[in-house]
């Protein structure tokens, strides 16, 4: 998808991806992976979700990223926050307390930038691309993130002709496909969402699931 796809997305308001609450998933499954507290976790494609206020509540330090300054604004004036604004080669930081919004491009974020994030979680990036930029996420972006790294990928299935994406299925045989050379992947859950999803089902979606998978990044 085209950096404006996005923009004109944020500026429309149609953003039925965002949540009004954390991700039950990541609720269920993040106390496993033993991730100490002060640790940093990254959070591509961010928006505005509340997912990275609760991992800020586990004693986490969060970094995100999000193309969109609406997004990124928005989030900060929602939780009555007044961030320090930096600017430097990856764009405009925005810092709050013990988050971190990077407002610009995630694919140019740099090795340096991620080197102190062992921890990442994705709900809301893999099924956001493309098949083409699903590759290059896994091969560039998430491949900068340092040895022993470990997170959750939360993703979804649902026959791909029924509905346009984003967000865009992705099976588990693409999922291993994209991550095995350099990852650990082990599947915790799978969830019929199906009836929870109203908006799936208008545009004639006959079966939904959501997919929670363990990483861990190979030495």
């Amino acid at each position: 998808m085209q950096p404006d796809f996005w923009h004109q997305r944020w500026q429309e308001n149609r953003i039925g991806f965002h949540q009004d609450k954390p991700t039950p998933l990541l609720l269920k499954h993040w106390p496993s992976l033993g991730i100490a507290p002060g640790s940093r976790v990254f959070v591509p494609l961010a928006g505005k979700s509340l997912d990275m206020v609760w991992l800020a509540s586990q004693g986490l330090r969060v970094l995100g990223v999000e193309l969109s300054q609406l997004a990124v604004e928005a989030f900060f004036v929602e939780h009555g926050l007044s961030p320090e604004i930096v600017e430097s080669q990856y764009g405009r930081h925005y810092r709050a307390d013990a988050i971190e919004l990077i407002c610009g491009d995630a694919f140019a974020l740099g090795k340096a930038a991620l080197s102190d994030c062992n921890a990442v979680f994705d709900r809301a990036a893999l099924i956001a691309l493309p098949p083409e930029l699903r590759r290059r996420y896994v091969d560039e972006l998430q491949a900068r993130l340092p040895a022993d790294c470990r997170g959750l990928l939360i993703t979804l299935e649902y026959p791909q002709h029924e509905k346009a994406g984003p967000p865009f299925s992705v099976t588990e045989d693409e999922v291993h496909a994209l991550y095995d050379r350099d990852w650990a992947i082990e599947r915790l859950e799978r969830r019929d969402i199906l009836a929870q999803q109203p908006g799936f089902i208008a545009e004639g979606v006959t079966a939904l699931e959501t997919v929670v998978y363990r990483l861990q990044r190979r030495d």
